[in-house]
């Protein structure tokens, strides 16, 4: 999640930031399906999910979802712009083993984010997400696909089997239409090195055993998808500086965290900031492989509050609702007019993260838990 500076070594600022991700992450792992009263049975392989019209409600912009014909229906907000190409989203109560999760909210989050982007990016498939989104880009027709994906960690085989087979039917279930892609693994080389002993390097002797486990995961989900007669893009995600050379090599995509906050960096030079880490870090060594994965910004942003006194600021600047509307001035439109594709860093805070990690971890949102706009004005400039 850290960027680079000619002053501020790489690896060590992303450590920091590496550590604050993998640790508030792991929540997200693993889970059985275990959807609640609003699911039913949606096809005849077994996949619940509920077919329910009913009206849903969001108090950044609410309004009914459409009936099963016509195009999408419901209440815009004019606050609202499509200036983002993608967003970072978790639908709230998805956090094994408490799955709480429901097709209502998930309907008034989709509602919302369509307004803002016409990409989202999920971490995990427990708590059966997956379906829930799919089901409500179905329900309401907005313009919308979906990056999914299977939350590995590398002690838990069990995890990802099962999110692989909550995958599978999701997609037999939906089709393709909506899926840009399918994400193995988050921060999983970080989480590995930093289990291990290894270090900040993922090419080192740890790093490598650490490839390879995930290497196999990537190989069964191709797998499994071409066994299915599938083909969507494969590829993984992890902090902006743990990317394996062997791991880009098969994969056809790469999801980097890049965060100045954990960086130290002051909240003017964070875009540029953020740019520079990515292009240098990320985007140069890919591009040097002769398989060239595309390489996005998978999480970017700016905390708005702290839990506790002592972690309100990164050094140079504070976490403050000013400071975010900061942010999106110097780094939307920048991003967009360079046609760098990124996944905001996030939709809504996650009061699970404030109440278990206390500091900056639940205040990333660009709403509160409540579904509010922060007191910050979007920008409005088209996104690719």
């Amino acid at each position: 999640m850290d960027s680079h500076y000619a002053s501020l070594d790489m690896n060590q600022a992303l450590e920091k930031s590496r550590a604050r991700s993998a640790r508030s992450r792991w929540i997200v792992i693993g889970s059985l399906v275990a959807l609640v009263g609003i699911i039913c049975i949606a096809t005849a392989i077994g996949v619940t999910v509920a077919k329910k019209s009913k009206s849903s409600k969001s108090t950044a912009a609410s309004g009914s979802s459409s009936s099963s014909n016509g195009p999408s229906n419901f209440s815009k907000n004019p606050n609202l712009h499509q200036s983002f190409y993608g967003m970072a989203y978790t639908p709230a109560g998805s956090q094994y083993p408490q799955c709480g999760n429901s097709l209502d909210d998930v309907i008034g989050d989709i509602q919302v984010m369509s307004q803002l982007t016409s990409r989202v990016r999920l971490y995990g498939a427990d708590c059966n997400q997956t379906q829930l989104v799919l089901e409500a880009i179905k329900q309401t027709k907005v313009n919308m696909t979906v990056f999914i994906g299977n939350y590995v960690i590398p002690s838990d085989d069990a995890g990802y089997q099962r999110q692989r087979g909550e995958l599978m039917n999701a997609i037999q279930t939906y089709g393709t239409d909506h899926i840009a892609g399918c994400t193995v693994g988050n921060e999983f080389m970080l989480n590995y090195l930093t289990a291990n002993g290894g270090g900040t390097d993922p090419n080192g002797p740890i790093g490598q055993k650490g490839a390879q486990i995930l290497i196999g995961y990537i190989n069964d989900t191709r797998t499994a998808l071409s066994q299915a007669g599938i083909d969507i893009p494969v590829g993984t995600s992890d902090a902006g500086s743990y990317f394996n050379t062997q791991v880009l090599q098969n994969v056809d995509y790469g999801m980097a965290n890049v965060h100045a906050w954990f960086a130290n960096q002051s909240v003017n030079a964070a875009a540029d900031w953020v740019f520079n880490f990515f292009n240098t870090t990320d985007v140069q060594p890919a591009d040097a492989l002769s398989n060239k994965p595309k390489m996005y910004i998978a999480e970017t942003g700016w905390p708005t509050a702290s839990k506790d006194a002592g972690n309100e600021s990164d050094g140079p600047s504070n976490a403050s609702v000013s400071n975010l509307q900061v942010f999106l001035d110097t780094f939307v439109c920048q991003a967009n007019q360079q046609e760098v594709p990124y996944f905001y860093f996030e939709f809504i805070d996650e009061e699970w993260k404030d109440a278990q990690f206390g500091g900056v971890e639940g205040h990333w949102g660009l709403f509160d838990t409540n579904r509010n706009l922060k007191g910050v004005n979007i920008p409005n400039c088209q996104s690719p």
